[in-house]
């Protein structure tokens, strides 16, 4: 019990430095320059070691069933801090703005077909699970951060779908719906799909080479 409640204040925790990035994402006019800022929630979630959905759906083949529990448990404490943030932004007087910009983007997002929706989801899991294990692998402190940023700021740019930062976006929209809950599940099993691309083809190039 206590573990699960460590994994989900962690879970929370990460969830509400996405909505920050989120929030400064939304803040800011220029796309580049928003997507740059908001790479500050993964740099304190890998730094701090939080647990992050997009973050850790990767390992999933690398760790023991019970790791599965960690995963679903992360899901809804990163949903938790997302909508808590989304909704205590509403009590503020930059609210009404972050509602009307994320509205705009979550319309387009419920306008585009369920096929795109999860290649663009699969794209970001792809670029999370690389930023998130160039963190833990490269030796050099540099490369670490580069890695954090670049695949940041690649998947904003993109528009690829990230679960967690869309959790925020809805919220802070007031947007969740039946058809939104449905999109975000599609959206998490792409992440999860494109999370597990990289580590499972590293498995079967290394069987084949034995």
């Amino acid at each position: 019990m206590r573990d699960i409640l460590n994994y989900l204040v962690k879970s929370f925790l990460a969830g509400v430095m996405i909505a920050v990035g989120g929030t400064v994402f939304l803040s800011c006019d220029n796309k580049f320059i928003g997507a740059s800022l908001f790479s500050i929630g993964l740099f304190v979630i890998v730094v701090r070691a939080l647990n992050l959905y997009t973050g850790k759906v990767g390992y999933i083949f690398d760790n023991k069933p019970k790791y599965l529990i960690e995963v679903l448990v992360t899901i809804a404490g990163n949903f938790l801090g997302t909508f808590a943030v989304g909704n205590l932004l509403h009590l503020t007087r930059v609210g009404d703005k972050l509602t009307e910009k994320a509205a705009v983007l979550c319309q387009t997002k419920l306008d585009d077909t369920v096929l795109s929706i999860f290649a663009l989801s699969v794209c970001c899991g792809m670029l999370m699970y690389l930023a998130v294990n160039g963190y833990r692998d490269y030796k050099h402190e540099i490369a670490k951060y580069a890695s954090v940023y670049m695949c940041v700021v690649v998947f904003i740019t993109c528009g690829f779908e990230h679960s967690i930062a869309n959790m925020y976006y809805f919220s802070v929209a007031s947007m969740w719906n039946v058809k939104s809950f449905g999109y975000m599940g599609i959206m998490i099993l792409g992440n999860a799909v494109g999370g597990v691309l990289f580590p499972l083809c590293k498995k079967l190039i290394k069987e084949k080479s034995e």
